[in-house]
């Protein structure tokens, strides 16, 4: 059975509150970047970033990717972030679709630490499902999800998958 959890509206809903509140936490967006973990993590980034835009000013937004960061890459390359940006000193914000282990926020946080040494990191996340592996909470989060582990949180985003929704497989 598959279940819309949210839809088109209910996503922008959520990301013009994380932007609200993110613009609250930091009083203004001064020395503030969000980084976007590929791949549904950089739309959201981009939407975020557009929300904070008009509400406070234009803010940065970067891209990271984790793949060789991730504990269950394959091969010995040793990791080397694909950005260009210099995270040094900056507020860092890191952006994903879903919260579910926290591996993945593990291997950016890696990423971003190799880019750079921020101020600070913290986690913006759509949907957060629980069932962490590793000791990692976002900071912001557009939905709490309980989920069981078996059940499968499908992200699609206009940007990759021509639709806006967020279903419970």
């Amino acid at each position: 059975m598959v279940k819309v959890i949210m839809n088109e509206k209910e996503i922008s809903r959520a990301l013009t509150r994380l932007a609200h509140e993110i613009i609250e936490r930091y009083k203004g967006i001064e020395n503030l970047v969000l980084v976007g973990i590929e791949t549904r993590g950089v739309p959201l980034a981009n939407r975020l970033g557009a929300k904070i835009g008009e509400i406070e000013g234009v803010i940065p937004v970067e891209a990271i990717n984790i793949e060789a960061y991730r504990d269950d890459a394959e091969g010995t390359a040793a990791p080397v972030a694909k950005s260009d940006v210099d995270l040094t000193g900056k507020k860092v914000i890191l952006v994903d679709d879903v919260l579910y282990t926290g591996r993945t926020t593990r291997a950016a946080l890696d990423a971003c630490v190799d880019l750079g040494r921020p101020a600070e990191i913290a986690l913006a996340v759509l949907v957060d499902r629980g069932h962490r592996e590793f000791p990692i909470k976002a900071d912001f989060v557009g939905k709490n999800i309980p989920t069981a582990k078996e059940e499968e949180v499908k992200v699609s985003l206009n940007e990759i998958d021509g639709a806006d929704e967020v279903l419970i497989k």
